[in-house]
């Protein structure tokens, strides 16, 4: 007799959703004694990076430890947008960069999501892309005044109106909740199948002379009195004239500096059993991706052909295994959306996104080594911005053309790269969501 009060579909995998369609391949590449130039990292970054050299006619080499675009870039959400995704988690870039350099940031976050669709476009990117819009609910009345921010920024930034606010008794237009206290509509947002987006990234740098090597760890490097590095791999050293790391929320301990810098961070998802478009429609009317203004957030959208949901969050801080996140996130789904009770899951899996100690994206280089990092959640269009900024300084573009290469890449006292902290920080984000009246099977006031 089978159990109906399991969230468990049967055949339920502990793998990503996205890898049915587009799982990463190994790719076995013998490799050269030398390149021009050496990317450590296969997902969005490194990837875009080498697409953008090798349209300009350096052919670079992209290693990674596991097969190309197996880490995040093939695990995220597939939700993407400008601007918007900078006023996620920080409310006061305002005051902390100033008027003119917050603006500066904006304009450019905006125009990376145009310069995204137009390289889906040039590309032929075979990645389910559609410009969705997103929305996002806030958890608290007071949590508006977050949102209301966010909006001004997307707007001054933009040409016209591109985002606004919903109040709560509009909610139900654009989720079948009484959960949230209004929320915040953006139009410049899209949404794509991130394993497809990955495949047909590598695809097209391949396509233009990059050579990508999967099953290739990065060991250590050295400064050669030449300028160039050598390189020290699993499979043996190569020179490199010009290094590049992008290794975001899986970088390692042979890259000691930029692993002081970031802070990587276990997500997780689900993917529930085929509802039919009429039951996904039912629940999110707008077929947007969506998001809460929440510490401990949910982020959350159809799949690309409208069947099943998707749902994701911060399950735990500590390094849960997946049957135990998804049925946290089960319940997590259920109780924001109770018409979803009796769903099933199919699919649940994590990733590690990465979030900088100030929770900004980077891109620059430190004593020659190039580098992009830091998506803190927002990573599709983000790391494919920075990618291209990333390759246009190697080429010998200025680096004022990057308002986000001018910022420093802070660290903390004493950190190393091992996050201790994340038990102790997660608890501290439940009770402030908890303080602010958020808690399951409760109500908006």
């Amino acid at each position: 007799m089978s159990d109906t009060t399991s969230p468990f579909a049967p055949g339920f995998q502990e793998r990503p959703f996205w890898w049915e369609a587009a799982p990463p391949t190994p790719v076995s590449t013998p490799l050269p004694d030398e390149a021009p130039v050496v990317i450590v990292g296969g997902g969005i970054a490194g990837l875009s990076t080498a697409l953008e050299l090798a349209r300009n006619g350096v052919k670079p080499l992209v290693l990674d430890r596991e097969p190309i675009g197996w880490g995040a870039s093939s695990r995220n959400g597939g939700a993407l947008s400008g601007a918007g995704g900078l006023g996620k988690v920080r409310s006061d870039l305002k005051e902390a960069f100033g008027e003119k350099f917050f603006a500066e940031l904006a304009e450019e976050g905006e125009q990376a999501f145009e310069d995204f669709e137009a390289l889906v476009k040039r590309e032929a990117l075979e990645c389910d892309y559609v410009r969705c819009g997103r929305f996002v609910g806030a958890h608290a009345a007071k949590a508006m005044d977050a949102l209301k921010r966010r909006a001004e920024m997307i707007n001054n930034a933009s040409q016209d109106e591109q985002a606004w606010l919903l109040p709560k008794s509009r909610v139900r237009e654009e989720i079948a909740t009484d959960r949230f206290h209004g929320g915040l509509v953006m139009l410049r947002a899209g949404s794509l199948h991130p394993g497809k987006y990955v495949r047909s990234l590598a695809r097209a740098a391949q396509a233009q002379g990059a050579v990508l090597a999967g099953g290739v760890e990065l060991l250590g490097y050295a400064r050669t009195l030449d300028g160039g590095f050598l390189v020290q791999t699993s499979q043996g050293p190569l020179r490199a004239g010009k290094l590049m790391i992008a290794t975001n929320g899986y970088t390692g301990k042979a890259t000691p500096w930029h692993r002081r810098r970031l802070v990587p961070v276990a997500s997780y998802m689900i993917a529930t059993e085929e509802i039919g478009e009429e039951r996904v429609k039912a629940a999110l009317p707008r077929l947007r991706v969506y998001g809460d203004t929440k510490k401990v957030l949910y982020y959350f959208r159809p799949s690309p052909d409208y069947k099943r949901i998707l749902f994701g969050g911060r399950a735990s801080f500590l390094d849960a295994d997946t049957r135990r996140s998804a049925a946290t996130l089960h319940r997590f789904m259920t109780d924001l959306i109770p018409d979803l009770a009796g769903v099933r899951i199919t699919h649940s899996w994590k990733g590690n996104v990465a979030f900088g100690i100030d929770m900004m994206p980077h891109v620059g280089q430190d004593q020659g080594v190039y580098y992009a990092m830091a998506c803190n959640g927002s990573g599709v269009v983000t790391m494919t911005h920075l990618g291209g900024v990333a390759a246009r300084m190697m080429l010998g573009g200025s680096n004022s053309a990057s308002a986000f290469a001018r910022l420093p890449f802070p660290t903390a006292p004493f950190y190393t790269g091992n996050p201790w902290f994340m038990p102790a920080i997660g608890v501290a984000y439940q009770l402030k969501d908890r303080l602010d009246g958020w808690r399951l099977g409760g109500g908006a006031a």
